[in-house]
């Protein structure tokens, strides 16, 4: 497969190929440049050479950050565990099996961590767990125009509380890791792409969990139309597309823990929990 990895840098863009050469600094916006109709022959079109990159920066400027619940079976079944005691179990349910997916706000620049980052978890929650998912960038003609590595850091005890408080759990300082770049692809990712997350305490791997994203209940776009159907993105948006890798209890994250997430051809988000 063709692709093409478009990193955000200190001073400015730069593009990597297949075969590892980058372009020279381009000195153009971040939102500019990757709202470019047909990004893709965009990144063709530039030469490249054997360079180091520049200080990679976390990929985003002013777009949002939305995320959609419930796509993997597996994730359907954990929610529902978590919530029974509550009641909520029968929401988590229904949305699964609904025409109406699940999507959520999740956050910006501000909330966002990038490659070798600090990611939080919340002082007042005892269950904290990362979420590996592939993040589509919707452009702002609403169209899928590449893809990211998401990590979406969830307090699943607060969300298993009352499903109204899934805002809380799901939406803090540092809860919305992405990166390492944004991949354009000459077709769309193919269903046997796969998603695989690994966690290391003391730097022993104390976790470890993959799928394939053909395991989704609904289709990317689908649920790119959803997200844009009544709000417009002038700058593109990300979209994390759920998860079905959802560590049980006992596991907790801990100060210190390096999650790694792999989506290939996009590469590996490396990130630590704050002391």
């Amino acid at each position: 497969m063709n692709y093409f990895k478009i990193y955000r840098i200190d001073s400015g863009i730069q593009i990597e190929n297949k075969h590892g050469e980058v372009t020279q600094l381009i000195q153009q916006a971040w939102d500019d440049f990757i709202n470019q109709s047909d990004l893709y022959t965009i990144c063709a079109q530039k030469s490249y050479e054997k360079a180091p990159l520049g200080k990679i920066q976390t990929p985003i400027e002013s777009q949002e950050i939305w995320a959609a619940g419930v796509t993997y079976l597996r994730s359907k079944v954990a929610r529902m565990e978590e919530s029974k005691e509550s009641g909520g179990d029968t929401f988590y349910d229904k949305v699964y099996d609904a025409q109406r997916p699940e999507i959520f706000y999740k956050g910006n620049q501000l909330r966002a961590v990038g490659n070798h980052g600090l990611v939080r978890i919340r002082k007042d929650s005892t269950w904290n767990v990362p979420e590996p998912e592939l993040t589509l960038f919707i452009n702002n003609s609403n169209q899928i125009a590449g893809y990211l590595v998401g990590n979406d850091m969830s307090s699943r005890d607060i969300e298993g509380e009352n499903p109204l408080y899934l805002p809380q759990a799901k939406v803090y300082d540092a809860s919305a890791g992405i990166g390492p770049c944004l991949l354009v692809t000459e077709n769309p990712l193919a269903p046997e792409t796969i998603i695989s997350m690994r966690i290391f305490r003391n730097q022993s791997e104390v976790f470890q969990g993959e799928t394939q994203i053909a395991q989704m209940k609904r289709s990317h776009q689908e649920l790119a139309e959803y997200l844009t159907r009544e709000m417009s993105f002038p700058q593109g948006v990300y979209l994390m597309t759920g998860t079905c890798i959802v560590p049980d209890l006992p596991f907790t994250l801990q100060a210190h823990d390096e999650i790694h997430i792999q989506i290939e051809p996009i590469g590996t988000l490396i990130q630590t929990v704050q002391a």
